[in-house]
């Protein structure tokens, strides 16, 4: 596979109707054009209108990003404590029967009103901990590895890139593409962006820059998993092109230990979404 380097991308122009534009591109291969993949970027949006005219940029990441760069990460995955502890739960009917359950073998056991009504305190309580237990724990093992060194992980490597979103001289949104050349699929890892500049395309504009990087790299398709629960996540992915695919249920975070406590006060959804570049 012909790989461009990350700072070539970052400066090209994307022509993806022409394949001669492409270097390494098959000319018996039907290419989709920009305006197929995702919507056009005139007229703008309001909330793009509004990035490009705070002056928001997408730069590739330098290493004096690294500090900011994991600070957003850390941030973004702590907001999903509460939303996996309490939200997240209106998404697991058998876990919500497990808890009715328990809350009625209480009553049932103590005769004790007061009990039984303070037992879904404590069960919501016990979700918060686990949630919190489990999630530092992945942030501990991501901070040690990929995120402890990107400049060597992401953008050493060919076929990879990692960027930030400069908005008034501060980086204020991150995102990484790690192409797989056995599937001919780039991934698109650890969008975030800093909660005091959401709202203003930034996220989109970090996911259409994975985009461009992924056809001018010759790959067939751009695929990503999520473990959010807000629908504003998912509505993102949507409005960039890419097509839901599947759920995994009860999916394993690296740092669980899938003990017993962890399985019943501790859930998640892993979301797959794909969008197809080009047909092989």
């Amino acid at each position: 596979m012909h790989y461009l380097s990350p700072k070539m991308v970052c400066e090209a122009k994307i022509v993806a109707d022409d394949h001669d534009a492409i270097p390494g591109a098959k000319k018996d291969t039907r290419m989709i054009s920009s305006s197929q993949m995702w919507p056009p970027l005139s007229p703008l949006t309001t909330m793009e209108e509004d990035a490009k005219k705070e002056h928001v940029y997408i730069q590739e990441f330098h290493p004096s990003n690294q500090e900011t760069a994991c600070r957003i990460f850390y941030e973004g995955i702590l907001e999903r404590i509460p939303n996996t502890a309490f939200r997240g739960l209106k998404y697991q009917p058998r876990i919500q029967l497990l808890y009715m359950l328990i809350t009625i073998m209480c009553f049932v056991v103590t005769k004790s009103l007061l009990l039984t009504c303070c037992l879904p305190i404590l069960l919501v309580g016990l979700r918060y901990y686990y949630s919190r237990k489990v999630i530092l724990s992945y942030l501990e093992y991501a901070l040690h590895t990929d995120m402890s060194d990107i400049e060597q992980y992401y953008m050493r490597p060919p076929g990879s890139c990692f960027w930030v979103a400069v908005l008034d001289g501060n980086v204020v949104g991150i995102v990484a593409a790690r192409g797989n050349d056995e599937d001919n699929a780039m991934e698109l890892r650890r969008m975030s962006v800093d909660s005091n500049y959401r709202g203003k395309g930034i996220a989109k504009a970090l996911g259409r820059k994975v985009l461009e990087f992924s056809m001018l790299n010759n790959y067939s398709s751009v695929v990503l998993g999520t473990t959010a629960v807000k629908m504003a996540a998912h509505k993102l992915y949507e409005s960039l092109g890419f097509k839901h695919v599947g759920i995994i249920e009860g999916y394993t975070l690296p740092g669980m230990t899938n003990s017993l406590l962890e399985r019943v006060f501790f859930q998640l959804r892993y979301h797959r979404y794909r969008l197809q570049l080009r047909e092989e």
